[in-house]
């Protein structure tokens, strides 16, 4: 694959919120055992892609979205 093609993934709305909230918190804490700096350069690619693509992060009640989201998650 060269670098010009892409690759999609598809996560369903509950999933790209709880991907994106679990990057967030540990790209603020350092806590993912990066080996090599591309391996955090794509882990920020994911993250902005989820930031531009989500609105949740932005609304007054995202701990409670991310919460339920979870929970169906976990239930499913």
């Amino acid at each position: 694959m060269g670098a010009s093609a892409s690759v999609t993934l598809s996560l369903t709305p509950d999933q790209a919120l709880v991907f994106f909230d679990w990057l967030s918190r540990s790209d603020d804490r350092s806590a993912l055992p990066i080996a090599h700096p591309a391996e955090q350069r794509v882990l920020w690619a994911l993250e902005a892609q989820l930031d531009r693509a989500l609105v949740e992060p932005f609304q007054a009640e995202y701990a409670a979205r991310v919460a339920a989201a979870r929970e169906r998650i976990a239930q499913e």
